[in-house]
């Protein structure tokens, strides 16, 4: 195992004198900024008019162009979609960086696939915690924090880490424990387990299971229940205590029926084909495409999208979990 650093082993003096500038106002970016805030960290916020600019003006942020923020923080948070980084960085920070600035990533792709280049005289840091946003801010409020990822690109003043470890320390991830890895093993990993596990693998599963149970009579309301509404217990199980748990949890026939049948389902084809994803990561084909799709105006992602607004299995999830719901 790597180096993990807890709250101990942190000192946030560093960052007295400094201020921070998270670039972006969503998910990740509003409770990384509110934490910091909260911790006493100075704070600024860039922003576009519009909702998010109006939520940080509420929360009591001072709300900025990136051009003002760029120039006037020690430390700039990129926390906007990867895609428009690199546009934002060329045109909006990088003419404002000086020797001795920070700057900040909670994901790695925009340096792994060198989208975005930064002079050798400024610190290249990464702190990518392992939860969405408002899981980083509901923790911060109980007192404890989400674990997340700890990566120096480029230390040009010789204190990049100690600056990213100060940083999660002030949002409290060292309360749960911040793993030290390179900008290079979170992006692949990263893009990896979207792809073939945790949204392009198990959404295929869902649908799939589903559909084999409908066209094989099945209604679709038992359907549903049976593979997809049921699954988040069974995630839970396993986030609470591993694969262990939810075997100890549910019957001895869901046991000896997910042992023997789930090798068959994901059988050597299926681990070939990680492989292949896996390799399509490493080798920048998946970033390339991906560039390639959002740079000739996502007409490929926006109808995947409205595709599968019309799936069968969304249309009777949307009524079923209606359900669900508590009279106003």
């Amino acid at each position: 195992m790597g180096k993990i650093y807890h709250d101990q082993d942190v000192n946030m003096d560093i960052l007295n004198g400094k201020t921070v500038a998270v670039l972006g106002y969503g998910s990740q970016g509003r409770s990384q900024a509110l934490n910091m805030k909260d911790s006493g960290v100075k704070v600024i916020v860039a922003e576009v008019p519009g909702r998010a600019f109006d939520r940080a003006k509420e929360d009591g942020m001072e709300v900025m162009s990136t051009p003002e923020a760029a120039q006037k923080a020690d430390i700039l948070m990129i926390l906007v979609p990867d895609m428009p980084q690199m546009k934002i960085y060329e045109e909006q920070i990088k003419p404002y960086l000086k020797k001795g600035k920070v700057l900040y990533f909670s994901h790695g792709f925009s340096i792994t696939f060198k989208r975005i280049k930064p002079s050798k005289n400024v610190d290249v840091i990464m702190v990518a915690p392992k939860a969405p946003g408002p899981k980083l801010r509901e923790t911060y409020l109980a007192g404890f924090g989400t674990p997340a990822l700890v990566a120096v690109y480029q230390d040009a003043s010789g204190n990049a880490k100690n600056i990213a470890l100060a940083l999660a320390k002030a949002m409290h991830f060292t309360k749960a424990g911040v793993f030290e890895c390179t900008f290079d093993q979170e992006t692949i990993t990263d893009l990896f387990g979207e792809q073939a596990v945790l949204c392009g693998g198990v959404t295929e599963l869902i649908k799939a299971g589903f559909s084999t149970l409908v066209e094989d009579g099945y209604s679709p309301e038992i359907a549903y229940f049976e593979t997809l509404h049921e699954l988040k217990l069974i995630v839970d199980l396993i986030a609470e205590g591993g694969l262990e748990k939810m075997w100890d949890t549910v019957s001895e026939t869901a046991r000896y029926g997910g042992r023997t049948r789930g090798p068959v389902l994901i059988d050597e084809r299926v681990r070939k084909k990680m492989k292949k994803i896996l390799k399509d990561v490493k080798s920048k084909k998946f970033a390339k495409e991906w560039i390639a799709e959002y740079e000739s105006g996502m007409n490929k992602f926006k109808q995947m999208k409205e595709a599968g607004m019309k799936e069968q299995i969304e249309v009777v999830g949307g009524e079923i979990r209606k359900l669900f719901q508590k009279p106003q």
